[in-house]
């Protein structure tokens, strides 16, 4: 059985590598242990958020599933920071976790050039240091030109609720264990890593009566940019806000000698921003009270996720600490929290297309790379699955840039600078976060989606006479001016603005931070059948001009080193004035660009100077 495309997983980044390549018009073939939890939401009912709503965002204008999916199967909509600026503001929707799995293993058996196998795969089949295909569980032997490993938490996973351990890929369902093998024979560096979970609630054992409403925005905004906007009208659930108290704190502090991550029982490292309670409790003991956010899993609202609580303490602790908190008094579990141990590959064993160094023809995505988050992962099966896509066709692979989207700060990070903990993408590690906002994620990406067919034409033509009309209408305000006279202020003052003592373009007027859609309507009457998104983008770019222009000149500098190439015969031992380290590192990392190889952890400012000298040198001889 041959195939372009083999992807091992069918979580979210298996989903968005197997879609991707499968729509690029090459024979794929997932293969999952189980085919009805394709798409399942392990952890955390919800998509998006601080950060993770930009990678939707960014996954949805490249062609990619998650975000359509999301606004089909989302039960409440909120934007996380609202009253801050659109930098770092972040989409969140609550899923129907069961409606989420079943639309997107729909989705996935309905893809034309996709097919679906359940088996396990045991061994990945290599000849010469290059993938020619895999064998299964069954004794199936599947041959391609390209593997995707996304195999999420399943590589030798180990469940643990208080003193007992289960071997589990996540809680019910059969571990991958040859296959971490098969892995590490291939030398690549590997380790342990740990997430976990919350505890699920009785809804009818919940007194959501003495717990604080958290609502859906009134006027919800989709995720995907291919969702009509207009007529978008989902029904929304409420979430609950409560919160721990010291007779939890005491609960959970008198049982750490039983705690799996005190005891020693736990090996691998957990996430840093997402610790679990009594974690928490352990390093944060002064705080009074934790957030304890109470979530429906489902439409139907049957049980709830106790956001806030991930553990892995022992059964009849996780009921005395639930049942301390405020309206939780009477809770009945109906699923146990757990903590989940993994072996991970160290990233920075990939190239920036996520392609093995090692191996040709194997690609690597999600947790299996040190990320964690649904958004991490299914971002890394797209790129995977575009980029193995595109070695298959013999064309340039996809690579983002820093300054081009959360995307390609995340694979950057990851294979450069590589990770000891689960790694967390936040609005913090963009350098260039003005530029890449949620809100523009078309204009910034949905070129490269069409371009290599994820986009289809109609959507396209959209995004191009949106960015149109925001040009038209920036070049309007930059253009014009008011001047002080008496039908200008009066004007100023019919829309509650200050006075202007000087000619001033409609563009400074424009970037107050009073100013409004309905304000920027006044002032320039020519975007008035504008779309709502290309005035909001109007208003966004005159209020942060300044800002975008500092931005856009640090972007200009960086490019001049990003074109300059690192040839790959290059003699880095023969290089006078690197140090050691920073040979090693060249070495190990080969960066394609000097760009690439200032990003590496102790690559210094002075050694990219030696660096680019030397090759300026080394191709003014050959000319001559």
């Amino acid at each position: 059985m041959k195939y372009d495309v083999i992807v091992i997983g069918g979580g979210h980044a298996g989903i968005e590598a197997s879609l991707a390549a499968a729509r690029m018009g090459l024979k794929t073939l997932m293969i999952t242990i189980l085919a009805e939890q394709i798409g399942a939401a392990s952890c955390n009912p919800a998509i998006g958020g601080l950060a993770k709503g930009h990678l939707v965002k960014e996954i949805d204008a490249l062609g990619g599933q998650m975000g359509l999916t999301t606004d089909k199967t989302g039960i409440q909509f909120r934007i996380l920071n609202a009253s801050k600026g659109p930098a770092v503001r972040g989409s969140r929707a609550q899923i129907d976790m069961d409606r989420y799995r079943i639309y997107m293993r729909t989705v996935v058996l309905n893809t034309p050039n996709l097919e679906v196998s359940q088996e396990m795969v045991d061994e990945i089949l290599v000849k010469n240091s290059k993938v020619i295909g895999v064998l299964t569980n069954l004794k199936n032997v599947y041959h391609a030109k390209k593997v995707i490993v996304t195999t999420g938490t399943f590589l030798k996973g180990l469940v643990h609720i208080g003193e007992i351990k289960q071997e589990a890929g996540r809680a019910g369902e059969f571990p991958s264990k040859k296959l971490s093998e098969c892995l590490k024979s291939f030398g690549l560096k590997m380790g342990r890593l740990k997430t976990g979970t919350c505890a699920r609630i009785d809804a009818k054992s919940i007194d959501f009566s003495k717990m604080e409403i958290q609502s859906g925005d009134e006027n919800p905004i989709p995720f995907s940019f291919r969702t009509d906007r207009k007529n978008f009208n989902p029904t929304q659930l409420p979430c609950y806000v409560t919160y721990t108290n010291e007779r939890t704190h005491e609960i959970i502090e008198s049982n750490f000698s039983r705690a799996p991550l005190f005891t020693g029982q736990i090996e691998g490292v957990g996430p840093r921003y997402c610790p679990s309670i009594e974690d928490k409790i352990y390093r944060f003991r002064d705080k009074e009270r934790h957030h304890i956010f109470v979530e429906p899993q489902t439409l139907e609202a049957t049980e709830y996720y106790i956001n806030g609580m991930s553990t892995s303490l022992p059964p009849d602790v996780q009921r005395d600490m639930i049942r301390s908190v405020k309206g939780l008094e009477k809770a009945e579990i109906v699923r146990y929290g757990y903590a989940i141990e993994y072996d991970w590959v160290d990233p920075t064993e990939l190239k920036h297309t996520l392609e093995t160094k090692k191996i040709e023809g194997l690609y690597l995505a999600g947790q299996i790379n040190g990320t964690t988050g649904y958004e991490e992962a299914a971002a890394q099966g797209l790129m995977a699955g575009i980029n193995a896509s595109l070695a298959i066709k013999e064309k340039e692979p996809l690579i983002l840039r820093r300054d081009e989207a959360y995307i390609g700060v995340l694979i950057d990070d990851l294979v450069t600078k590589g990770t000891k903990e689960p790694y967390r993408m936040f609005t913090s590690r963009a350098e260039y976060r003005l530029l890449l906002r949620e809100d523009n994620a078309d204009l910034r990406l949905m070129h490269y989606g069409h371009k290599i067919g994820l986009i289809d034409e109609d959507t396209y033509s959209k995004m191009l006479k949106k960015k149109e009309e925001i040009e038209k209408g920036l070049k309007y305000l930059e253009e014009n001016y008011l001047t002080p006279t008496k039908e200008t202020l009066k004007f100023l003052e019919s829309i509650s603005e200050e006075k202007i003592t000087d000619k001033t373009s409609l563009k400074n007027i424009a970037s107050r931070s009073s100013f409004t859609i309905e304000k920027l309507e006044k002032l320039a009457p020519i975007i008035k059948d504008f779309s709502p998104e290309a005035k909001e983008q109007i208003l966004i770019e005159s209020k942060y001009h300044q800002y975008i222009q500092k931005q856009k000149s640090q972007i200009d500098r960086m490019k001049e080193l990003m074109n300059i190439k690192i040839p790959q015969d290059l003699d880095i031992d023969s290089i006078s004035g690197l140090s050691n380290e920073v040979k090693e590192k060249l070495k190990k990392f080969k960066p394609p660009t000097l760009f690439a190889a200032s990003e590496i952890s102790g690559i210094t400012p002075a050694a990219i100077e030696i660096l680019h000298i030397y090759i300026k040198m080394r191709e003014k001889k050959k000319s001559s």
